[in-house]
């Protein structure tokens, strides 16, 4: 404390503030990699969860996050700390040009770590999806009962159950096409033309 005390106010002010940040995030960072990280954004006087804010179950780095917040503090004191004694703006200067690198950095962070929640796939399947994809009988599937269908749909070759409108049973091997989804993982499906109906 004493190296500072000699500097102004505002140097201390913005030393500060990028300690507080600089600290804060590297905090979060090793409880991230312990397991038990700040999850939940701080709220901003409403009760946004991380579902809400970013419209998915992971929201990882929002404005108001935890993470926002201290990479703000940290770019503001660096900047603000750098411009007002290396440059020797006046302090006015020196705490805008931190409020806007601070802001500038946190937007980045945003959109960068959207960019990456983009890249995320949930793992669900969507069953509709596999309507209209040709798969391939892989148990029997009898006129009035359930059997097994091979079929790839969302990136994954996937056996699920079937059933199928057609007379005849349809056999192992039987080339079909996927018509609805009857429920759960159920699927219904009808042979191809060149497989004979």
């Amino acid at each position: 404390m004493s190296v500072i005390l000699g500097w102004p106010a505002v140097d201390q002010v913005l030393l500060i503030c990028a300690l507080l940040g600089g600290v804060a995030f590297l905090v979060w960072l090793v409880l991230q990699f312990v397991g038990g990280g700040l999850d939940g954004d701080l709220d901003a006087g409403g009760g946004l969860d991380a579902g809400e804010v970013s419209g998915q179950a992971d929201a990882s780095f929002t404005l108001l996050s935890f993470q926002g917040i201290s990479a703000f503090l940290t770019i503001f004191g660096l900047v603000g700390l750098s411009v007002h004694r290396e440059m020797g703006a006046p302090a006015g200067a020196a705490l805008g040009g931190g409020v806007a690198a601070g802001l500038l950095m946190s937007w980045v962070l945003d959109r960068l770590f959207a960019f990456f929640r983009g890249l995320q796939s949930s793992g669900n399947l969507n069953m509709d999806n596999a309507i209209g994809q040709e798969g391939t009988v892989y148990l029997r599937i009898p006129s009035a009962g359930v059997g097994k269908l091979q079929v790839s749909f969302q990136n994954r070759l996937k056996v699920l159950n079937a059933v199928t409108d057609s007379p005849v049973d349809l056999e192992t091997g039987t080339r079909v096409r996927v018509t609805r989804v009857v429920n759960g993982d159920t699927l219904s499906v009808e042979p191809l033309a060149s497989d004979g109906s």
